[in-house]
């Protein structure tokens, strides 16, 4: 894995208003970490947290799930936090599915509710 501690944001819709309260709630602690998030994600957490440097990448359904992911496989990620929404279909589940798949594969913590974001937080190591 590489030395870089970067931790990964990705939310459904119906949870983005809840991801972005998590992150704020805890934004210094992320602000010891990189963040990478999908599209729209990345941009409502940027705007509730101006202070918090975020890189986006594409929006889940246009492969954003995909490209973190890539960044799994390739050592680059150190957490995921996904807020997901159990209740909902979602047309690109196949690349939900893929996502975390790959943070099995490379033992990758990964959150899905804000409970486990806690603990997962609490848990890494700090920079």
């Amino acid at each position: 894995m590489s030395t870089t501690r970067t931790v990964a944001l990705i939310a459904h819709d119906q949870k983005k208003d809840d991801l972005v309260a998590f992150v704020r709630e805890h934004e210094a602690a992320f602000a010891k970490y990189e963040l990478v998030a999908t599209g729209t994600t990345g941009s409502r957490v940027s705007e509730a947290c101006p202070g918090l440097s975020i890189t986006r990448k594409k929006s889940g359904p246009l492969g954003g799930d995909q490209q973190i992911g890539a960044m799994i496989a390739e050592g680059q990620i150190e957490a995921v936090v996904f807020f997901v929404d159990p209740l909902t279909p979602m047309p690109h589940d196949v690349d939900v599915k893929a996502l975390m798949r790959l943070a099995i594969v490379y033992d990758i913590p990964i959150a899905l509710n804000r409970r486990s974001a806690s603990m997962l937080l609490a848990s890494l190591p700090r920079v």
